[in-house]
């Protein structure tokens, strides 16, 4: 037996997973998480360090060669499969895994698997944390940043520089079509903040990082690693006007009879769900895993009387903890005039000091309080009470003033603080969407 089918079939025992969400693909997702943590298969951040991919949601063609490049990125042999709904998770998994450990099969053979139900299927590819307080953010973020930004882009930065930045004038620097190793395009150089010569590189974040929402991309351009520009792209459209997390809002909004006590169970459940993303970006994996595994018991339906005591260790330990607060303090401080003349709405307007910390604890302290009233009999009115991320209008959903105060936000941070400036404010890229379509005229 070969090297080669050695490691295979190691990997297939436990492989490690690269989850991909698309838009749209929230519930899919939802359940790929706890499939991963009941089986004990480990996650990947990035493609080099997976053995299967899993594309959870809908296709979006826009998306398209972004998905590809990171299948590129992956090292052979390898497994590429896709859960289009939640109940195709598990069956996709185990056929993953079978072709992982299959014999036979050479690197960079290519075939198609079985599908699953007409839709999760075996996509072309070659056959074949412990408890304490949360690490070093930024160093997290520079270590990783790199692989990043190289193969979880949108479109490739040569193209989007010159497009958008012919030659940035800089006649003397010009680089054609000139790339580095990667897809990067060749840096120019530019005056920093404190008046030196700095290289300047043009680089997206998004659409597929970790713990990142699904879809959302922004164009920075980097001195060192400070941003000293940010755009946001477009929101691809996956499944349009179906956001997972303002579904009752939705729902309440069309007239239909949604209980007071779902809203807040699926509110509180958005808020953990957040909540285990910001925490995973500054360094916290056992809290975000906590967090996740509170969100998912919500999910289930749990009693308010078994979760609670667990919600209230939890919004004490992360509250509390000094380190993660000395670790988030003063980034992305956003007062609360500053938000309402955005028209944010939510618990980031109401989070006191507006920075990091101050919106996670605003989240601890509303999960308790939904946790609180999850056996409330009376009926949701969507525009009293507030979806996950604010008042809910189909026209202007709360997530796009979010995500429009991020360019503003993350000029001036660096790389690492931007991860957690985003997770504070965690816009959902699906709210986006119906936003677009609601202009369109539907």
């Amino acid at each position: 037996m070969g090297l080669t089918a050695v490691l295979t079939r190691a990997a297939a025992r436990r492989p490690r997973v690269l989850l991909v969400t698309m838009p749209g693909g929230t519930p899919v997702r939802l359940a790929a998480e706890e499939q991963l943590r009941w089986r004990d298969w480990p996650s990947a951040s990035t493609p080099a360090g997976a053995d299967l991919m899993l594309v959870a949601g809908p296709d979006c063609s826009r998306l398209g060669p972004a998905l590809d490049r990171l299948w590129q990125d992956m090292p052979r042999p390898c497994v590429r499969v896709r859960a289009v709904t939640a109940d195709e998770v598990a069956p996709v998994l185990d056929a993953g895994r079978t072709r992982l450990g299959a014999p036979g099969g050479e690197p960079g053979e290519t075939d198609r698997g079985v599908g699953m139900n007409g839709h999760g299927s075996a996509e072309p590819g070659s056959a074949g944390g412990p408890d304490g307080e949360p690490a070093r953010a930024h160093r997290e973020e520079h270590t990783e940043g790199e692989h990043d930004v190289r193969g979880v882009t949108g479109d490739e930065e040569g193209e989007h520089d010159h497009a958008g930045h012919p030659d940035h004038g800089h006649p003397g620097h010009g680089h054609g079509d000139m790339e580095m190793p990667g897809g990067l395009a060749m840096a120019e150089p530019g005056e920093d903040r404190d008046g030196l010569t700095l290289d300047r590189l043009h680089v997206a974040l998004g659409p597929f990082l970790a713990d990142w929402p699904a879809g959302l991309t922004l164009r920075v351009m980097l001195q060192g690693d400070v941003i000293q520009r940010a755009d946001l792209d477009e929101p691809a459209v996956g499944r349009p006007g179906d956001p997972f997390w303002s579904r009752p809002w939705i729902r309440a909004a069309t007239g239909e009879p949604v209980g007071l006590g779902e809203a807040a169970r699926l509110r509180a459940a958005a808020h953990l769900d957040s909540l285990g993303r910001l925490l995973s970006v500054a360094g916290w994996p056992a809290e975000a895993v906590t967090a996740r595994r509170l969100r998912d018991d919500l999910l289930d339906g749990a009693p308010a009387s078994a979760v609670l005591p667990r919600v209230e260790r939890f919004a004490r330990r992360v509250g509390r903890s000094r380190t993660l607060y000395w670790l988030t303090r003063g980034i992305g401080p956003l007062s609360a005039a500053d938000a309402r003349a955005a028209d944010v709405t939510g618990p980031a307007v109401r989070a006191a000091g507006g920075d990091v910390p101050a919106r996670y604890r605003q989240w601890l302290a509303d999960v308790v309080v939904d946790v609180r009233r999850m056996n409330a009999t009376a009926r949701l009115d969507p525009v009293a009470q507030e979806s996950p991320r604010g008042r809910w209008d189909a026209e202007h959903p709360p997530s796009a003033a979010l995500a429009t105060l991020l360019p503003h936000l993350l000029v001036g941070a660096e790389l690492g603080a931007a991860r957690l400036v985003v997770a504070s404010l965690d816009p959902d890229p699906d709210e986006l969407a119906v936003g677009r379509l609601e202009a369109a005229g539907g």
